[in-house]
């Protein structure tokens, strides 16, 4: 499947990007959001299998401050989720001519992808989210402060830098010292849901490290749309990779029926 990498403008900087080009070109492309500490190479050979297995062109980038992208020249802010949905996305959006689109993210790419639908009106087709939080729960900032101790050896923190390089000490911050902080506590969806009107797709793990089934309940019943809820079992935070086959055929038989 050919790829093709290059990179767009957006506010403070470019974002990388890399594109498998489907098998339809009448069908709109997926987008991928990452999770918090993710970029396009750790998506791995995920996207090349959701494009064959939807027959759609799905696109992949890296946010500004992550992997190839441009380095963030500003602390992570509590806005961190509106302001891709209001500003970033947007941006990427006109750079590669989208008039319509669907949406996959995970983790924290969820939220932001529910964000950017409730943003965007009738330009997304669909949204599926996968390990998505909805709003702060216990078990999420607990998953967080492991990590947060976990990546004060240095070892673990050269996992960061591998994918991340210079920008690996701000990407972990940008992760852990926001949603640990007191400003952040209030944050939930409940107001961009409400927004979201296309079909949703909310796909969890029942033994997610980092979030309940409370998140993908309180994002199918909040969604202004249709909504279908995929719990998976013995599954942890990153289903696309732990049962890579299910979620592939969650999201075809999704998007099949929305075409």
């Amino acid at each position: 499947m050919e790829t093709l990498d290059s990179f767009a403008d957006v506010p403070g900087g470019r974002v990388f990007l890399r594109r498998w080009v489907g098998e339809d070109a009448r069908r709109a492309p997926i987008v991928l959001l990452h999770d918090s500490l993710g970029c396009v190479e750790l998506w791995r050979d995920f996207p090349a299998a959701l494009a064959a297995a939807t027959r759609r062109e799905v696109i992949v980038y890296d946010r500004l401050g992550f992997g190839r992208s441009t380095p963030s020249m500003q602390a992570a802010s509590v806005r961190f989720i509106d302001d891709e949905a209001e500003v970033f996305f947007p941006a990427l959006r006109k750079a590669l001519g989208l008039a319509r689109f669907v949406l996959f993210g995970h983790s924290v790419g969820g939220a932001m992808a529910l964000a950017t639908a409730a943003n965007c009106g009738d330009g997304c087709e669909a949204v599926v989210t996968e390990s998505a939080q909805a709003f702060v729960e216990q078990r999420t900032l607990d998953g967080i402060r492991a990590a947060k101790a976990q990546f004060a050896d240095a070892a673990q923190f050269a996992k960061l830098t591998k994918w991340h390089g210079d920008k690996a000490r701000w990407v972990l911050d940008a992760w852990t010292e926001v949603w640990l902080s007191p400003e952040f506590s209030s944050w939930n969806l409940d107001a961009q849901l409400a927004r979201v009107r296309c079909p949703v797709l909310a796909i969890h793990g029942d033994a997610d490290e980092y979030g309940s089934e409370a998140f993908p309940r309180r994002i199918v019943d909040g969604v202004g749309g249709a909504s279908t809820l995929a719990i998976l079992d013995r599954c942890g935070h990153v289903p696309h990779r732990e049962q890579t086959d299910e979620v592939l055929r969650l999201s075809a038989s999704f998007l099949a029926d929305v075409d």
